[in-house]
């Protein structure tokens, strides 16, 4: 073989080489293009976050009782993305940076804003500082979620989970927003506020029920339990839904303070 021959092969070789990175790139380019967005988990994900935007423009416009329940609508509907998710196998990376954003409004900005138009607001500095701690720890516990998602056990949460840091807040507003409000309420108000959002970023463990089997066989206690959850929630669902929501929050709190303080006898 010449030296010139085997400059045409190696030649030819290399142009190979080149066409075949350019026909794999042009593929995976066009795979790239061609990969959508799962619509079912997105669309309830979408409806959560315009219940959360409504929950917004309705506070500030004082119609609480309607922001509320426009809050708690976000809950149902940030429930059920992610169980379709999980039963349709279609659980994504866009999905779930989606969700977070629309936790970001509905049970970030939106509680915060509705706190604020009630009654923070007229304590000042102190109430928007109140309503700012909420949504900013709201938004690192998203941010350190999501980093975390991969290491993350899957029987319980570290920090309360924004739904029900909103639903605490809420449901509060929900039961109070017909009485009069005095600088005693405000200041209590702020206080729980702040707290909430502090729960948010706190090392507490909350029980998490993602490992429900929902289309598994269960006792038929379990339904019974949740028929008359139910029917409990309808008697007086503001005043329900914060008792609910209340021993959620410091439940968690309470079991860390009497693990540390309480010895059982040996």
């Amino acid at each position: 073989m010449t030296d010139t021959e085997g400059q045409k092969k190696i030649s030819n070789a290399n142009e190979s080489s080149s066409s075949d990175k350019e026909e794999s790139s042009t593929s995976e380019s066009l795979r790239f293009r061609r990969k959508g967005v799962y619509l079912l988990p997105n669309l309830f994900t979408t409806g959560a976050m315009f219940s959360g935007f409504y929950a917004i423009l309705a506070g500030m416009d004082g119609k609480f009782d309607a922001a509320c329940i426009a809050i708690f609508i976000a809950m149902i509907f940030d429930v059920l993305d992610g169980t379709v998710a999980r039963m349709t196998n279609t659980s994504s990376d866009f999905g779930l940076q989606y969700d977070s954003l629309s936790d970001m409004v509905s049970f970030g900005i939106a509680p915060a804003v509705l706190a604020f138009s009630w009654i923070l607001n007229e304590v000042g500095r102190i109430g928007w500082a109140a309503a700012f701690i909420y949504a900013s720890c709201a938004a690192l516990r998203l941010a350190r979620f999501n980093s975390q998602v991969d290491s993350s056990p899957k029987n319980y949460f570290v920090g309360i989970p924004s739904p029900a840091a909103a639903a605490l807040i809420t449901s509060m507003i929900w039961c109070s927003y017909e009485v009069s409000t005095t600088n005693q309420l405000a200041f209590l108000v702020a206080i729980t506020t702040a707290l909430s959002g502090l729960l948010m970023v706190s090392n507490f463990h909350y029980r998490s029920l993602k490992e429900v089997d929902l289309k598994g066989k269960v006792p038929f206690v379990v339904i019974f339990s949740v028929v008359m959850s139910l029917i409990v929630v309808t008697i007086d669902p503001p005043r329900i839904l914060f008792i609910f929501a209340l021993i959620y929050g410091f439940s968690a709190p309470a079991l860390w303070i009497k693990s540390k303080f309480y010895k059982p006898k040996v």
